[in-house]
């Protein structure tokens, strides 16, 4: 199996008001996007082209949006060791841009 472009552990993963998982884990590996629970059960996943992803405008710089399958969660993305050539750079900055990078559509906010 490849390495994951993007994984990052200790997310708070909700929709709107109901929060799935606080400890939960999101992976970009081999073009697809998949949101775990913090037991590694599946909550969704999608090839990341087919992704949204934005920081909403009102949000902190730990959060994130994204759409996957028509469904929109939030992302809390807790700060964790920058990746190389990242610094300075939020868990949601860096989450967008590898949605990006990954072929998926960001949103523009």
């Amino acid at each position: 199996m490849a390495e994951p472009e993007f994984t990052a552990t200790g997310v708070r993963i909700g929709r709107w008001l109901r929060s799935l998982t606080s400890a939960g884990q999101v992976l970009i590996r081999d073009g697809r996007l998949t949101l775990l629970t913090s037991y590694g059960s599946e909550i969704d996943s999608a090839p990341v082209h087919l992704v949204r992803a934005g920081k909403p405008w009102f949000a902190t710089r730990d959060r994130a949006l994204a759409t996957v399958n028509g469904t929109r969660y939030l992302l809390t993305l807790s700060e964790q060791d920058p990746a190389p050539g990242s610094e300075g750079a939020s868990s949601a900055h860096r989450f967008v841009d590898a949605v990006r990078t990954a072929g998926g559509h960001v949103a523009r906010s």
